[in-house]
């Protein structure tokens, strides 16, 4: 079994503890997993980012090793986002590097517009907040917030917009399959996909306001989000475009290429970086 093991702080937040594992020196790196998923999602990556810098691997609410809030069904990607400031504060950083996946991207633009000075560089990897709402986006959305579909939904959607098979991919395909008997997991995934809809969770015109070095590593066979690629590069036009050839997680499904983007990136942004 893969992981990102390394010591590991529990911060308090609105939502409930939080589990942070932290591994490396250097700058400081924070990583931010989708919904489902939990911090070993980025297992691939996480020992060559923490042989440069200092890495945060974040559990939300309900995944990994952070209890679900105390009304799951409550959960929703604006307070996922309303809790990083105190994630940061937690860790004693008044600054770092964000890498958000999904609505881990999504949480970590929003910081980036609503506190500039908290966020030294961007890394948005198929994020959440760049998808422009129809008739049929927002039915596949109810649909998919009710918490039975999700529990039947569970390890089967993952097999569809996950497309490459590393042996991380096939530990996250099979870590979503185990959630079916999980309620609250099941309930905080699907209150997080019932808030996809509100207003509030649309970046496209905020965005513009980050400033941030921001890049963007987009899967383009990513069935969810993969086209939203180019609602973000609209909104970013001073953003760096990296699109990879995977689905959803390009960190899982191909580490190799996801760090020849990141790496160099990071390292810009943070020039002081050790090596090793």
């Amino acid at each position: 079994m893969t992981d990102v093991s390394g010591a590991c702080s529990v911060i308090a937040t609105a939502l409930g503890p939080v589990r942070v594992a932290m591994r490396g020196e250097g700058a400081p790196v924070v990583l931010l997993h989708a919904n489902p998923g939990d911090g070993r999602d980025y297992a691939a990556v996480v020992p060559a980012l923490a042989g440069r810098f200092r890495t945060y691997t974040v559990d939300w609410p309900g995944y990994g090793g952070s209890p679900a809030p105390p009304e799951p069904a409550a959960a929703t990607a604006m307070a996922f986002a309303g809790i990083l400031p105190d994630i940061l504060a937690g860790l004693g950083l008044r600054r770092a590097a964000l890498i958000g996946n999904s609505v881990g991207g999504y949480a970590a633009a929003r910081l980036a517009i609503t506190d500039p000075d908290a966020v030294s560089a961007l890394v948005l990897v198929n994020s959440g907040g760049f998808t422009r709402q129809t008739a049929l986006t927002r039915a596949v959305i109810r649909l998919k917030g009710t918490e039975t579909a999700t529990r039947s939904l569970a390890g089967r959607l993952s097999r569809l917009y996950l497309r490459g098979r590393t042996p991380v991919v096939r530990e996250m395909l099979a870590r979503d399959a185990a959630r079916r008997s999980d309620g609250a997991s099941v309930a905080v995934e699907a209150a997080i996909w019932r808030s996809f809809t509100d207003a509030d969770h649309d970046l496209r015109e905020r965005a513009a306001r980050i400033t941030a070095p921001t890049l963007l590593v987009w899967g383009t066979r990513d069935p969810l989000l993969g086209r939203d690629g180019g609602s973000a590069r609209r909104a970013m036009p001073r953003a760096t475009w990296h699109p990879l050839p995977t689905g959803h997680a390009p960190f899982a499904e191909d580490p190799e290429a996801f760090l020849t983007a990141v790496l160099p990136f990071l390292a810009r942004a943070h020039p002081q970086a050790p090596r090793t």
